[in-house]
């Protein structure tokens, strides 16, 4: 069945259908460390096809990843990362987040399915973001956080004509609003949101889109302390 539903899904994203045995392969592991780990509330086969996979998968639809360095923070189980470096190969990967476990996980998954290009980094978001300004083509981000916040955390490691892509509720109309001056004084300048629906269900998601037009000041992002405290 998630074989069907993906093979269905990506062609209906005019993806390839060549790397889903690389995703299948990824969901066996996931839901086997899932077991003694809490990487997922998805258990669902169909459910993560759908909701991981092709929610994943819709980005390359919405932007061109080819060729790019693309950071993913706060990845978590490595969505959208992984999808997207499983379905475009000529991305180079860095996966952060907080949780040394999930890392470890994400790095056994990649030595698994043999992925080249991947770097996986342990660590804050903020402190890596200080250390490695401007280095990348495209931050991507499904974490769990405001906009502005993610702004502060992930606009300073685009590079100027580079863009951050956070996915988000189609509710997230007022967040939006509030991030338009964090944006701004973070170098970036939001773009018209993308809407797009989720194959074989009636979720929609959004992509909210911010290009880097201009360096981020050195003073951002700040302590996570101060950021949560008084976001932009």
């Amino acid at each position: 069945m998630m074989e069907t539903i993906l093979r269905e899904g990506l062609t209906a994203l005019s993806l390839p259908t060549e790397r889903i045995p690389a995703l299948l392969r990824y969901w066996e592991l996931l839901a086997e460390k899932n077991q003694v780990m809490n990487l997922t509330a998805i258990t669902d086969p169909g459910e993560a096809a759908r909701l991981h996979f092709l929610d994943s998968a819709a980005l390359l639809a919405l932007a061109d990843f080819r060729g790019t360095t693309v950071v993913d923070v706060g990845t978590g189980a490595g969505f959208p990362g992984l999808p997207l470096k499983i379905l475009e190969p000529s991305i180079r990967l860095t996966l952060l987040d907080a949780q040394r476990k999930r890392v470890d996980f994400l790095r056994e998954a990649g030595a698994d399915l043999k992925l080249e290009g991947v770097e996986y980094v342990h660590g804050r978001a903020e402190e890596f973001a200080a250390k490695h300004r401007e280095s990348y083509d495209i931050a991507v981000s499904r974490a769990v956080a405001a906009l502005p916040v993610l702004a502060e955390l992930c606009l300073p490691l685009v590079k100027v004509g580079g863009r951050f892509l956070a996915m988000k509720s189609v509710d997230s109309d007022e967040e939006l609003n509030a991030a338009g001056r964090a944006v701004q004084m973070l170098g970036g300048r939001l773009e018209t949101p993308v809407d797009y629906g989720i194959y074989g269900t009636n979720i929609r998601h959004r992509l909210v889109i911010m290009t880097k037009i201009s360096e981020t000041p050195e003073k951002y992002p700040r302590t996570f302390a101060k950021i949560k405290k008084n976001p932009l």
